[in-house]
């Protein structure tokens, strides 16, 4: 380590220490149904969100927590897996997890890293630093994180707690909590989606999945979809050697505009979840229906091979799978490919996740709480989750699975109700404090008759009245 990190590593935990008030603990641990203290949250998902909540947690004297990942240290979240851009999309001087400690953020890290002039030339921050970052950030502030587990279950238990059932390479356990956030990112609390015409294909995958661009060589590629991470892929096969690439866009044309450079202000980050649900659904349907734009660096990436082809206005109609690979036929003929990846985003698909089985069918989505005018339907947006002020899921039919109020949805899938938050940078100076003080409001609610019952008794004086004063500027 050098010594400008370790001086930055100094001063993060004098930071952290001079703006710790209140450091009063505040919170007693349940003991679960195992006779162990249950854990005050359980944040599921150690990418940059879940990170940035347990620390916001962290600072609130929460420390009874913990952060599980079903990836290996490392490897969690986008970053050195599906994510194939050499840059995050993100401006440079956008904050993120430090939540507005100067000596956290990235760019601090960097300048310890690097220096300030390659800070000051710097474009773009470099997806596998921000990596590099974020393990350097859970380290420093010493959060709590267990990899290799994944959840497959929650249900209730005795004790109002949450029983969180953990898969790891040694077998299952059993974990309690008072509270489950679900960080979980992109994936969320949905699937993947591949189009119902390719479904059939064995040569097809979804962008999120391991592709080895190596085999790729030589070959006529198809990629499906036309948003930034469409791009990134068709990039990557034609800079492993594909002979062509076909990117098809089921759109007239392509979206250039990035709807989430006008939305990122303090206003519209902090408030929108305040808007009544007319407003919500008619800006993020807005949003996402427009879906993201991408910078020109990805299309000059794509555009500077002559094998590159863009196919505007051409959705799949149907797919063949042939003795060479698959034939697409498209609204502009019929194409052939050797390999076909679609980055087509996702859909919400609670009863496909296993953390959810045991309540799924009870989850309140938009379209259970708001029927939009005739020209702003959408039954895509209608299957998001439609969540109360403090990121937890609601009971689609009440009494029927109250226990859910105690999970909360940190992820893509809060988007219809918060905006871009639970997997987005821009949103997380704003996010990550909302989602914070509703857990904390809600625990510190549920103790309310021991706070009640500790202040009654508390008789700690704070001065001697009737002793001799010592004299003036003697030590007290």
């Amino acid at each position: 380590m050098n010594n400008a990190l370790t001086a930055l590593e100094a001063q993060v935990h004098a930071d952290l220490a001079r703006t710790a008030h209140p450091e009063a603990a505040w919170l007693t641990p349940k003991l679960g149904p195992d006779d162990r203290p249950a854990l005050d949250v359980l944040v599921v998902g150690a990418g940059q969100s879940g990170l940035a909540t347990a620390f916001g947690l962290m600072r609130s004297q929460v420390s009874n927590l913990l952060v599980l990942d079903k990836s290996d240290e490392g490897q969690e979240g986008p970053w050195l897996t599906y994510a194939r851009m050499p840059t995050l999309r993100s401006p440079k001087h956008f904050t993120g997890p430090d939540l507005d400690i100067p000596s956290l953020t990235y760019q601090s890290w960097h300048e310890a890293r690097f220096g300030e002039e390659d800070w000051r030339k710097l474009d773009l921050i470099p997806r596998a630093l921000w990596a590099e970052y974020l393990l350097w950030f859970r380290r420093v502030v010493d959060l709590p994180v267990r990899n290799g587990c994944e959840v497959i279950d929650i249900s209730p238990a005795a004790g109002g707690l949450l029983a969180a059932k953990v898969r790891t390479s040694s077998g299952t356990d059993t974990l309690f909590a008072r509270k489950i956030v679900l960080a979980t990112g992109q994936e969320g609390m949905g699937d993947w989606i591949i189009p119902e015409p390719l479904r059939h294909l064995s040569l097809c995958v979804h962008s999120a999945q391991p592709v080895d661009f190596t085999q790729l060589r030589g070959k006529q590629v198809a990629v499906i979809g036309a948003g930034a991470s469409a791009f990134d892929n068709a990039a990557a096969a034609l800079e492993a050697g594909a002979a062509e690439v076909h990117l098809f866009c089921r759109r007239a044309e392509i979206q250039v505009i990035q709807p989430y450079r006008w939305l990122t202000f303090r206003g519209f980050l902090r408030h929108f979840c305040d808007l009544d649900d007319a407003w919500r659904w008619r800006f993020m349907r807005a949003i996402l229906e427009m879906r993201e734009g991408f910078p020109q660096a990805t299309y000059d990436r794509c555009a500077r091979h002559a094998n590159f082809h863009l196919h505007e206005g051409a959705p799949i109609e149907a797919a063949l799978a042939t003795a060479r690979g698959v034939e697409l036929q498209t609204s502009k003929g019929v194409f052939p490919a050797h390999f076909v990846i679609c980055a087509t985003g996702i859909d919400m698909n609670f009863a496909g996740r296993p953390e959810l089985q045991s309540c799924a069918a009870n989850i309140a989505v938009w379209a259970d709480r708001y029927q939009p005018p005739a020209d702003e339907q959408s039954p895509r947006l209608g299957r998001f989750p439609y969540l109360a002020d403090d990121y937890a899921l609601v009971e689609r039919i009440a009494g029927e699975a109250p226990w859910i109020a105690d999970i909360h949805v940190f992820a893509i899938a809060s988007t219809m109700s918060f905006g871009p938050s639970g997997s987005s940078i821009n949103a997380m100076t704003t996010a990550v404090p909302k989602l914070v003080h509703g857990l904390t409001r809600a625990l510190f609610r549920a103790d309310i008759e021991r706070h009640w019952a500790s202040f009654r008794t508390y008789d700690v004086p704070q001065a001697v009245v009737g002793r001799q004063a010592p004299p003036m500027g003697a030590e007290p």
